[in-house]
């Protein structure tokens, strides 16, 4: 059987036990941290649009942004950053 869905930002906020806090992203691995910009700003720019489209949503974190490209996406609005390699080290 086959189910018809509203569009994801509207479903989700009509869940009453569910609570949309942002939108997380991880960008394409490169050498470049600059590379992974275009992907975080569109994130951003994303979340700026359901803040609008939506304000009872409450859409306010992005995370987004790894050790080795943390500080663009800081740069880009990151609230939240994943470092796990600054912290334990390479995986073996």
């Amino acid at each position: 059987m086959r189910r018809t869905f509203r569009c994801w930002p509207e479903a989700v906020t009509g869940l009453p036990n569910l609570s949309l806090r942002g939108l997380m992203t991880v960008a394409e691995f490169t050498e470049d941290a600059e590379a992974a910009r275009p992907s975080f700003r569109r994130l951003r720019e994303l979340r700026e649009q359901l803040q609008a489209r939506y304000p009872g949503a409450h859409c306010d974190q992005l995370s987004m942004g790894m050790t080795h490209d943390f500080d663009v996406a800081i740069e880009e609005g990151a609230t939240m950053i994943r470092l796990g390699t600054a912290i334990f080290g390479q995986r073996p």
